[in-house]
């Protein structure tokens, strides 16, 4: 789960790295880039939660955050900031990164509500 979100942010960084335009549209540069980081962090933050429940709150927040990477890489493949293969391959892990936290809310709400935490 962390993984595809990790690969997620890397990616963003790279389609934006690799784009003098999209470099220099701060605005659509910085909500890509907070977007594709949420997704982890929301997912680590969840983690360290003794609910599943919160925890499962904190994996909405993360898959929010993966269709908003995906939205904003609509706009900068109409923008011609990145080529259509690019946009294909993020979009393909932002749905990646979307699917595994659906499946993580799915097992967690058929879970125990409290859990241990890992160390």
């Amino acid at each position: 789960m962390k993984k595809a979100s990790r690969e997620l942010v890397r990616m963003v960084y790279d389609a934006i790295n690799k784009s003098e335009k999209f470099k220099r549209d701060y605005r659509l540069r910085d909500q890509a880039t907070a977007a594709a980081v949420s997704t982890m962090s929301n997912i680590a933050e969840g983690f360290s939660r003794h609910s599943n429940k919160e925890f499962g709150q904190f994996l909405f927040i993360s898959k929010s955050s993966a269709s908003e990477v995906q939205s904003i890489f609509y706009a900068a493949l109409d923008q011609k900031y990145i080529d259509q293969n690019t946009f294909e391959t993020v979009y393909a892990q932002a749905v990646k990164v979307s699917q595994i936290d659906s499946g993580m809310i799915k097992y967690l709400s058929s879970k125990p509500k409290k859990r241990n935490k890992h160390k």
